[in-house]
């Protein structure tokens, strides 16, 4: 099939269409689908263009029910459409991953890392601490690759790393795909309710109460996850949030611990444990949800020292805009910490599990330091400097700026000028 490009309307855009709309253009679409492939359109019937309206919103391959139409042209058309549509939304994450044109950055200037907060945002952040410390045996952890896919739109296949200690695999769910770096958000908000928990749980035992350990089972409203998250509270958000718990409970990270080039130990567990919508909105939207926290991460903080190995985050960080600058902000918190850390160009996109070919990664990274200069990843600053072998990035901690009193500002908040 030759590589072109759909441009297909937007979810928002297909959805504001009427039933009639709808159908018309799905029928469209499919005529130049089969005309790129060389193949005779055969018109969709009601029952297949249900079935795609569904598919068209959600991408998930379960809407389709393929198995359950006998009709073996229909089922070959079903197929065909359904490529087509995921392949024109992968192309446009690639598109998105991709530095743009350097004629065209140069005329428009640098484009921010981070978006602007959302109208009333409700700051939650006194407790954002990263979910990817939770300790794992050997003491491996997350922190130092990317648990997810590098975009904003589900990633397929698999995602494995090769370390010097672990080899780790990231596997998506065959229907939904693998969870995004904007997915995790919501892991980091189930962490962060988790440590307060066992916060409020030790004050308790402290003063010679016989408090309850925090419960494994989440239950917080899907308003509650967006203001945390600091995303608008939109329909669209409703919807991207119940396809991000889908792909979460899908998403299973394996671990193989080596030692002296043998493998010790192995381990598998998902991002979420099970999840439940026990209500909705009389918009049908997603309301009150449960959450089944699993064993990896209530293990790692609910611990008889009290001492969770738990790292707090910007709150900023919500408001990255680019999944690589997301993936560099992590790791420059595990690694650099207080200080700085060192990592070159091929290392950083061995670790990053990016899609894209070096020489495009390197662009994507030399884009996000240059923008950097202007508008400044939170906490870290960031420099490109060259070496023998390759070129390095170095993440260095931005000093803390004390206003008067000596007072830092709160996580989130700009230092004083």
């Amino acid at each position: 099939m030759a590589r072109v490009r759909l441009n297909l309307k937007s979810r928002e855009d297909f959805a504001a269409l009427s039933l009639h709309e709808k159908n018309a253009y799905l029928q469209e679409v499919a005529q130049r689908v089969m005309k790129v492939r060389g193949e005779e359109h055969v018109p969709l019937s009601k029952d297949a263009l249900s079935r795609l309206r569904r598919f068209y919103m959600r991408r998930s391959f379960a809407d389709l029910k393929r198995e359950e139409i006998e009709d073996e042209g229909m089922r070959h058309s079903l197929d065909r459409m359904a490529e087509a549509i995921r392949a024109d939304e992968v192309q446009k994450v690639i598109e998105h991953e991709l530095p743009e044109n350097r004629k065209a950055a140069a005329s428009s200037g640098p484009r921010p890392i981070t978006r602007p907060p959302p109208d009333a945002d409700a700051q939650l952040m006194f407790w954002v601490p990263a979910v990817f410390d939770a300790p794992i045996k050997d003491d491996m952890n997350l922190m130092d690759v990317a648990p997810f896919a590098l975009s904003k739109t589900a990633g397929e296949g698999i995602i494995r790393y090769e370390l010097k200690d672990a080899i780790i695999t990231i596997e998506g769910g065959a229907e939904v795909g693998l969870a995004t770096a904007y997915d995790y958000d919501i892991v980091i908000n189930m962490i962060s309710h988790l440590a307060e928990a066992v916060r409020v749980y030790r004050i308790e035992e402290a003063k010679g109460r016989r408090p309850n350990l925090p419960g494994r089972i989440y239950r917080p409203a899907a308003a509650e996850i967006l203001k945390f998250c600091r995303r608008d509270l939109g329909g669209k958000q409703y919807l991207d949030l119940e396809r991000a718990l889908d792909r979460l409970q899908a998403t299973r990270v394996k671990i193989t611990n080596l030692h002296g080039g043998k493998r010790r130990e192995t381990q598998s567990f998902p991002l979420i444990g099970r999840y439940k919508v026990v209500s909705r909105t009389a918009q049908d939207r997603i309301d009150q949800i449960e959450i089944e926290i699993p064993n990896w991460v209530y293990e790692g903080i609910v611990k008889p020292d009290g001492k969770p190995t738990i790292l707090t985050l910007n709150a900023d960080y919500f408001l990255i805009n680019r999944p690589i600058a997301k993936f560099i902000y992590r790791l420059a918190r595990k690694a650099a910490g207080e200080t700085e850390a060192r990592y070159s160009l091929p290392e950083l996109h061995k670790r990053s599990g990016s899609k894209l070919p070096p020489h495009k990664f390197r662009q994507a990274v030399e884009d996000i330091v240059q923008d950097a200069q202007l508008s400044p990843l939170p906490d870290y600053d960031l420099i490109l400097e060259k070496s023998e072998r390759s070129t390095v990035l170095r993440m260095r901690r931005r000093p803390v700026r004390r206003d008067a009193a000596g007072e830092a500002p709160a996580a989130g908040e700009a230092p004083p000028v």
